[in-house]
């Protein structure tokens, strides 16, 4: 079932690869005569694969919207590189001191640990570079994406989360309220921001309910997704992650499993999906591509 699921949203994201590829491709530097290895690891970094989520979910509600995906191509690539950054930055050893990703060495192995701390640098500022000059965007809606993306990114959302998890790692188990919390600002903020930028690239002018509405959708569907991404550190091997299997429990790190155990944190993955699900339906968008991306994201867990 895990596996039907995981074809499933690969399906939904495979109609909008081409997109996203080509703009993450196109913004990121081909050569450099000032740093040839940074821009090396900036490509590294940013086109070593992945599910591409994040601009999937931009672009799976701008088309849902009734929107154009090619608008929605470059405001997704600038989530993806500040995505990138942030696993860059996350596997230092300074974090979580991983060798791997993706299937492949960790930026800091391929490269060094200064170089990685530049590329996500690199990474984190080109997303703002790209927002900024998005085709078809209007000047006022980009000016409001640099400002979603920035507190979706910085001290109040990812960053502050990654802060708060680096913190509670080998101490005292947080409680199942402040664990959702974290989590709702390290995963669910970026989650958040990739269907606020799918709803402003269709409709520049939505009212504020329907906004409301696909803001705590994303958030909704982040929180799962990081429920189904603790899930499967617990049962699936390094070879299916791409990365170390169990590499949260031997860091001490709080998860839902840990703190519920599987079974119930399947359900919590399941119930939050519900949640999601429901405000798309209020919205009349159940059965769209986001709608399916977001069941085929936590069915994986099944």
């Amino acid at each position: 079932m895990a596996d039907d699921a995981g074809a499933a949203a690969e399906a939904v994201t495979a109609r909008f690869a081409a997109p996203i590829e080509d703009a993450l491709a196109r913004h990121l530097p081909e050569r450099s005569d000032l740093s040839p290895k940074l821009v090396e690891a900036l490509r590294y970094a940013a086109l070593g694969g992945g599910k591409r989520l994040r601009p999937a979910i931009t672009c799976a509600t701008c088309a849902s919207l009734g929107g154009s995906v090619e608008t929605a191509a470059d405001p997704a690539a600038a989530i993806e590189f500040v995505h990138a950054y942030s696993l860059v930055h996350d596997d230092l050893p300074a974090m979580d001191d991983d060798d791997l990703r993706r299937g492949r060495p960790t930026c800091h192995i391929a490269f060094d640990e200064a170089t990685a701390v530049l590329v996500g640098d690199g990474l984190q500022t080109l997303a703002f570079e790209v927002l900024a000059a998005a085709p078809g965007v209007p000047e006022t809606t980009r000016l409001r994406m640099v400002r979603l993306l920035a507190e979706a990114a910085g001290w109040r959302g990812m960053v502050g989360g990654q802060a708060c998890d680096m913190d509670a790692t080998g101490a005292a188990p947080l409680s199942l309220t402040q664990l959702q919390r974290m989590h709702a600002a390290k995963t669910g903020r970026l989650f958040r921001v990739a269907v606020q930028f799918g709803a402003l690239c269709a409709l520049p002018d939505i009212d504020d309910r329907r906004f409301r509405h696909l803001t705590t959708f994303g958030e909704r569907l982040g929180v799962a997704f990081q429920i189904v991404d603790d899930v499967l550190d617990v049962t699936q091997p390094s070879e299916r992650l791409g990365k170390p299997a169990g590499s949260d429990a031997a860091l001490g790190k709080n998860t839902y499993p840990a703190l519920v155990g599987l079974n119930r944190a399947r359900s919590l993955a399941h119930d939050t999906l519900s949640e999601a699900l429901r405000l798309l339906e209020g919205l009349g968008l159940r059965h769209g591509p986001l709608d399916a991306l977001a069941r085929a994201t936590v069915e994986r867990v099944r």
